[in-house]
């Protein structure tokens, strides 16, 4: 017969072990998602009506930014009549004026392009995480034939273990939630930022939020890498089992080795955002 302090053991690394499976195969799809489909669409339908909204706004500025970038850069009231001048202004005036009006497909192309990355990444190397975390059978075996005081042990291990196990599986997945949530906020602010394209002094803030933008797209990339990266290692690399040691050793020592490997994971992922930039800094 088990016993229940046992089972319950069992239990709950089982069920630390299949939550983490769980969210790593959710980061996976969440991955490979667009902003149109994430959710069904519907958060997506409260974007394009918010950017639509915003278009407006994009319009009255792009006119400040294209007055204050004139007048800042005319040394005289003569220089303001040289047609290289006006036509120099004008092309910009109207390249401002195209990306804040087409800014939701501007938006949506440079996804589609970072994107690509991941899709030849996941292409050439597979297309899903086949690696799962599971729970030994010698490990199972072990803590099910200890008696009840050698159990106590083990429920300190199993419920550390566990809450070690959850709370990187919840840090995992919020960190992919957050992204598409800047993607929605960096689309739906899209024309306030195009429109400083207008002036040629104001031009850098446009620079700066396409910059930004594509790391965030790239980040999807990065997360790719990242899980790919753990699935090799964790095939290569996988915990070993010593049935020499006691349970509660073993135990032990085999989540230290899972936990390791997933905070590899956990820090790759949590990273991707700083990694991204300093790809991009100057």
């Amino acid at each position: 017969m088990k016993s229940i302090s046992d089972n319950w053991v069992v239990r709950n690394l089982e069920n630390a072990l299949a939550t983490w499976n769980e969210k790593l195969a959710e980061l996976w799809q969440l991955v490979t998602q667009t902003p149109e489909t994430f959710k069904g669409g519907q958060i997506w339908g409260v974007i394009v009506n918010i950017h639509s909204a915003l278009v407006g706004v994009g319009y009255g500025l792009l006119v400040l930014f294209f007055a204050m970038g004139v007048f800042s850069t005319a040394a005289s009231f003569r220089e303001l009549q040289k047609p290289e001048f006006a036509l120099r202004h004008f092309i910009r005036f109207l390249f401002a004026k195209v990306a804040v009006g087409r800014g939701m497909e501007i938006m949506t192309a440079i996804f589609a392009i970072c994107g690509g990355v991941a899709s030849t990444v996941m292409g050439s190397m597979g297309t899903a995480v086949t690696q799962t975390a599971t729970l030994p059978t010698e490990i199972v075996t072990a803590i099910e034939n200890v008696g009840f005081m050698e159990s106590i042990p083990l429920w300190l291990v199993s419920f550390l273990g566990s809450l070690f196990i959850t709370v990187m599986s919840f840090i995992l997945i919020l960190t992919v939630y957050g992204r598409f949530f800047r993607l929605y906020l960096y689309t739906a602010l899209s024309p306030l930022p195009f429109a400083s394209f207008a002036g040629e002094n104001s031009s850098a803030m446009g620079k700066a939020f396409v910059k930004s933008y594509v790391g965030v797209c790239l980040e999807g990339a990065v997360i790719v890498f990242a899980c790919l990266i753990y699935s090799a290692f964790l095939s290569s690399d996988a915990p070993s089992v010593d049935t020499t040691l006691p349970a509660v050793t073993m135990a032990w020592q085999y989540l230290g080795q899972l936990g390791f490997n997933m905070l590899v994971l956990t820090g790759l992922v949590k990273g991707a955002d700083r990694l991204v930039r300093e790809m991009f800094s100057p």
